[in-house]
């Protein structure tokens, strides 16, 4: 455990959760976790990484507010609001820092976007569009759990663009809902999965108006295993290993419950593994889970059995490029960080070949 409520802070009065994590131009890692006062009124605040001795995270610098609720798409009728969940890129092409975040309004939750140099100051851009595909309208839709990747990706056109990875939230794909109203057969990869979409002007432009417009859009994964039954959403920025594109995504079932109890839910963590040239192609696609709440902070909190991963960081300052620290939310209620190391060969047993059914 990492970070936690400060006492007697009213901004993080009901948790600090689900952090961003990116190296400035120092080379100083940073988080930005979401900080939700009463009400649920979220804040995207920023805290330096401290470590010990042997290069390990060990805790924080609290350092301020990155984004507080101030658009009428991040404020509600209520008063309350939401800057949430945000996850943070350095865009090569662009030469900025891209933050990716849930703007939570009356309209309910949508992908915000917002550009930095130093990841000190942000200018937002507004919020992401999204054009229809094959009769499916994503206007309107509630969306989160989004980010970008570092390189211009070739779309389906072969044009160089900005690909993000995004999961459209449609009537009925909540996992509570889910839960409610289980059905059986396949699942409906249209509706159920996380996607991945482009955006040519903003390699072509770099212009930031141009950065939140988006379409030619591929449906990556939907879910598959047991541990992801009710829904899967994204993680972790992409960032590039030896064998792709890695990303920690999660995904959620339903525990087992006496008669009569009330339902829970479990939000673990799994591995996709993208093409490098091709990311719309999944390479490997963990069986099980990679992480589960098994602390008490993950399992007793804000939201039971929780773990919630947002932020990663590949640990070139230690000499140690195939391990990468992962941050994330525990029970909606404080932060964790856990070691991966990526191994030298992907194993032979991925979901990638199994098709989506409950």
């Amino acid at each position: 455990m990492l970070m936690e409520p400060e006492p007697g802070n009213p901004l993080e009065a009901d948790g600090v959760l689900n952090p961003a994590a990116a190296r400035g131009p120092d080379g100083t890692l940073y988080l930005f976790p979401r900080l939700v006062g009463r009400g649920n009124y979220s804040r995207i605040g920023i805290a330096r990484v401290l470590f010990d001795e042997t290069g390990d995270p060990v805790g924080v610098e609290r350092l301020g507010i990155a984004l507080e609720p101030e658009m009428a798409y991040e404020l509600r009728a209520d008063g309350s609001g939401g800057c949430e969940d945000p996850r943070i890129t350095f865009v090569e092409p662009l030469q900025r820092y891209v933050m990716t975040y849930t703007a939570h309004s009356q309209n309910g939750p949508r992908i915000a976007l917002a550009i930095s140099e130093d990841l000190l100051r942000w200018q937002r851009l507004g919020l992401a569009t999204f054009q229809p595909y094959e009769g499916i309208e994503f206007e309107g839709v509630d969306n989160k759990d989004a980010s970008v990747f570092p390189v211009a990706i070739p779309d389906p056109s072969g044009q160089l663009s900005m690909a993000i990875l995004q999961r459209p939230l449609f009537p009925g794909t909540r996992p509570e809902e889910m839960s409610r109203h289980p059905v059986s057969g396949l699942v409906d990869p249209q509706r159920e999965s996380i996607w991945i979409s482009y955006c040519s002007t903003a390699i072509t432009a770099c212009e930031p108006f141009h950065l939140c417009h988006f379409g030619s859009h591929h449906r990556l994964a939907a879910p598959v295993a047991a541990w992801e039954q009710l829904k899967i959403g994204g993680g972790t920025p992409p960032i590039l290993t030896r064998h792709g594109w890695l990303t920690i995504y999660h995904g959620v079932s339903e525990l087992s419950a006496s008669p009569g109890s009330p339902r829970e839910l479990c939000y673990a963590a799994g591995v996709l593994v993208l093409s490098e040239q091709l990311p719309q192609v999944v390479r490997y696609r963990s069986r099980q889970p990679v992480l589960i709440p098994e602390l008490q902070q993950e399992r007793e909190g804000i939201v039971s059995n929780v773990v919630f991963p947002t932020g990663i960081d590949r640990r070139d300052d230690v000499g140690s490029p195939d391990r990468y620290d992962v941050y994330y939310g525990m029970a909606d209620d404080r932060i964790g960080v856990a070691r991966l190391d990526v191994p030298e060969h992907l194993p032979s047993d991925g979901l990638e070949a199994l098709s989506p059914s409950r």
